[in-house]
């Protein structure tokens, strides 16, 4: 049996990479989701949010797989049990976060999207209509509170920070270098992670960067830092 714990441990490192990569939703509300959607186990179909077929329309992170599975829903403030629904099934978990990170690209999740707390993205995502329970917020937030989640969003901050440092350093670095040319194009081995951090807001547009510049950047990106 998973403990609460050692599913928080398998959840959070997917949320922060997720939130990383420019996904709107903070890590301690997707855990603090994946846990009350499931009850804290990973179910064989890999959907922890409780995301539904819906238009059935395919995304680059489903394939149309489903599975169907009895569900609870609250209608007018009338919670109705066993009611049956198709869920969406994915082959990895992050593959389900991150199909979830399109449905939130609708208008209808605009204040889901621009929510500058986890307190406002629970209460956004209740009024949204994302869930049908009238506590859907409230319960979020105390599963948060309780289990400390909000330490994964400080640990975000903290590699950005941490990051923008690096490459502020190495800008330092590189602008005091002498004799060293800089490179009209970006190398192609280094193309990957100069769109990463360009997609991240950590650098403009990459021109003129020395080779160290895009050395290190690479370096970075395959640490999974960027």
């Amino acid at each position: 049996m998973v403990t609460r714990q050692a599913f928080i441990e398998l959840i959070a490192p997917i949320a922060v990479k997720l939130r990383l990569d420019n996904s709107p939703i903070f890590p301690s509300v997707r855990i603090a989701q994946a846990i009350l959607e499931t009850g804290g186990k990973v179910n064989a179909w890999n959907n922890l949010v409780g995301y539904k077929v819906g238009s059935g329309v395919l995304t680059p992170y489903w394939s149309g797989d489903r599975v169907s599975a009895l569900t609870w829903e609250m209608v007018n403030g009338v919670r109705y049990d066993n009611v049956p629904s198709d869920f969406r099934a994915y082959p990895t978990i992050e593959a389900g976060f991150r199909d979830q990170d399109l449905l939130f690209q609708f208008s209808r999740y605009v204040s889901v999207r621009n929510a500058k707390s986890p307190g406002e993205q629970t209460q956004a995502l209740q009024n949204s209509g994302y869930a049908t329970d009238i506590a859907y917020a409230s319960k979020l937030n105390t599963l948060i509170q309780t289990n400390g989640l909000t330490r994964y969003d400080e640990e975000v901050v903290e590699m950005l920070e941490q990051l923008q440092a690096q490459i502020a350093a190495l800008q330092t670095r590189v602008g005091a270098l002498e004799g060293q040319a800089a490179l009209k194009e970006v190398p192609v081995w280094a193309k990957t992670a100069v769109d990463a951090a360009v997609k991240a807001g950590l650098i403009d547009t990459p021109k003129d960067g020395s080779y160290d510049f895009y050395r290190l950047l690479t370096v970075l990106h395959r640490k999974g830092i960027i």
